[in-house]
């Protein structure tokens, strides 16, 4: 792995320490063959990039991109495989081949472009806009977005689903938080998904991510509070 950020916080917890997921208690990105690590930090200039990594290289791009001092993001997920008759648990992409980098727009350009190290790397475009040149600009996510998105994943809970709008059956419009268990502090829908009441977070262009099967005793509408 070369990122750690849906493993273990920076404080070394399995769960998000609060119920806001504040940009001090985001997880570390960390290489797996160094073992440098990257902590998060807010900075004007900076904007969440999407990147496609080829051939499930996602990993390989993380190491590079956080020994030069880029935060990154792979969302995962565990799953459980046998192997020579035994029970084996591996961490496996939930969206594969996009890694998420915190970076600026010249270097972002860099690592695109100008980087031979990672020339498999190429950005994930915004299908939904144009810019003069009437050409798709790489996508970008919301530092609101990417709170949510890696609140709901850093669990690494193995019943997590990438899905689309078609997938889910949504209850209404209304925002709800989950209030306890181990997706406590997650907001977004309620929507029936794999036959099962869950809390539904959108990633905007990309997809939506789903959470495990979530009790109604558990959700809190947000407008009632």
């Amino acid at each position: 792995m070369s990122t750690l950020s849906n493993v273990t916080t920076r404080r070394g917890e399995s769960n998000p320490p609060s119920v806001r997921f504040a940009p001090d208690a985001f997880p570390e990105a960390k290489s797996s063959k160094t073992g440098v690590s990257v902590r998060y930090v807010p900075e004007p200039n900076k904007q969440w990039y999407v990147f496609r990594a080829s051939y499930g290289r996602e990993d390989k791009a993380s190491d590079y991109l956080v020994e030069d001092g880029t935060y990154t993001y792979i969302a995962k997920k565990i799953v459980e495989r046998n192997v020579g008759g035994k029970r084996k648990r591996y961490l496996q992409a939930l969206i594969p081949n996009l890694l998420f980098a915190y970076t600026t727009e010249e270097k972002a350009e860099e690592y695109v472009n100008n980087t031979p190290a990672i020339s498999y790397l190429s950005y994930y475009y915004n299908h939904f806009k144009q810019d003069d040149h009437q050409k798709n600009p790489p996508l970008t996510v919301s530092d609101e977005e990417m709170s949510r998105f890696i609140q709901t994943t850093c669990t690494m809970n193995k019943h997590l689903l990438f899905v689309q709008p078609s997938q889910c059956h949504f209850k209404g419009g209304e925002q709800v938080r989950v209030i306890d268990g181990p997706f406590a502090g997650v907001e977004g829908r309620v929507a029936r998904v794999a036959g099962q009441q869950r809390v539904v977070v959108s990633l905007s262009g990309i997809g939506l991510i789903s959470t495990a099967y979530i009790p109604t005793a558990f959700l809190r509408p947000i407008d009632t509070e």
